[in-house]
């Protein structure tokens, strides 16, 4: 996608801007688009401009569900984003200029079609929520070459392990539509509680998604709990979680392979933590007290992050149809506390 800019450069006035439309950006409906491209303007702004002619796809006006084709021109009146989302882009622009936001990370694989890093622990695979610069972020800072690079899944920023990028948008499509009907096989490892019983091998319990009351009683601004609820419950989702036991110590932890058929916010978290066996290091659905004891390095080595790491993705490539299979090992600090925990079974 090229940009056109008319009027004076020198400027600080927004400008009128004509996009032209590459293949990348092709099959995308305008609304959607416009939404990418102009992060920072409020939504509403961005249907009003639409449906009173101001956005012009060649010439002419266009429905916001107008399907955008290679070579299209789409004129963009002067927008100005808001003023969070223009100090959000300062406070980026500042942080290339010293060097402090561009980063790569560990790759597992990567072709002309998409990239598989391994994500570590800590760190939001998007910017927001508080979080000025995520995975994605840094990678767009560390290429700025690049012409298109987006998250095709999630982990939760205190999960580690495999995390896919489409680098053209027909990748990104077909890998969606392949997470969306559950074609990919994804296996996590995960440390939790006491020891897991080994024919307890699916659990299929529906989810529900809420928000927590804020601190200050303010509507929907609380923090993102999941819950299990009953098979009649209106606002269930259902949710398939597959266990395997790898290995275990004693009665005190068990380590277990966990595939997920459904890819619901927090499940395998809050399935695990429902029978009674969270995972260790766990903030929101674990044993808070022993979360607090395993950072104290003793017989253990200390234990400061949740026991949650993406191992194993398979898909098939989003071009040659080729099915893949990745694997990303258990961080050291991971490998470290289970080599103590949970020596093999003789």
């Amino acid at each position: 996608m090229k940009h056109i800019i008319e009027g004076n450069l020198a400027s600080q006035v927004p400008q009128v801007k004509t996009l032209l439309i590459d293949e990348d950006c092709a099959g995308q409906r305008l609304d959607n688009f416009l939404l990418r491209h102009l992060k920072g303007v409020p939504k509403t702004h961005v249907y009003r401009i639409i449906r009173s002619g101001e956005v012009r796809v060649n010439k002419a006006r266009a429905s916001v569900d107008a399907r955008l084709v290679s070579g299209d021109q789409v004129r963009l009146p002067p927008v100005r984003m808001s003023g969070r989302a223009a100090d959000k882009s300062q406070a980026m622009t500042d942080s290339v200029a010293h060097g402090n936001a561009a980063r790569e990370f560990v790759i597992l694989f990567e072709d002309d079609h998409l990239l598989a890093i391994d994500k570590p622990a800590g760190l939001a695979v998007h910017g927001g929520s508080g979080v000025s610069f995520g995975v994605i972020e840094q990678l767009r800072m560390a290429r700025p070459q690049a012409k298109f690079l987006e998250l095709v899944h999630r982990l939760d920023r205190d999960t580690s392990g495999i995390l896919l990028i489409a680098k053209k948008r027909s990748a990104l499509t077909s890998l969606q539509d392949q997470f969306r009907e559950r074609e990919t096989g994804k296996t996590y490892l995960a440390m939790v509680t006491g020891r897991w019983p080994v024919n307890k091998k699916v659990l299929d319990k529906p989810l529900h998604k809420y928000l927590l009351e804020s601190k200050d009683g303010s509507e929907g601004a609380g923090e993102r709990r999941v819950k299990v609820v009953s098979r009649d419950d209106p606002n269930g989702m259902p949710s398939v979680t597959l266990v395997k036991v790898r290995s275990s110590k004693a009665i005190e932890f068990t380590l277990l392979e966990v595939t997920i058929k459904t890819g619901r916010t927090h499940q395998i978290r809050v399935h695990l933590a429902s029978e009674g066996h969270p995972i260790l290091g766990d903030d929101k659905y674990g044993d808070f007290d022993l979360n607090k004891a395993l950072l104290r390095p003793g017989k253990l080595p200390a234990l400061r992050r949740m026991y949650l790491h993406a191992w194993r993705l398979q898909f098939n490539h989003p071009v040659s149809g080729e099915r893949i299979e990745l694997l990303a090992n258990l961080p050291d600090e991971l490998e470290a506390f289970a080599t103590h925990a949970t020596p093999a079974h003789p």
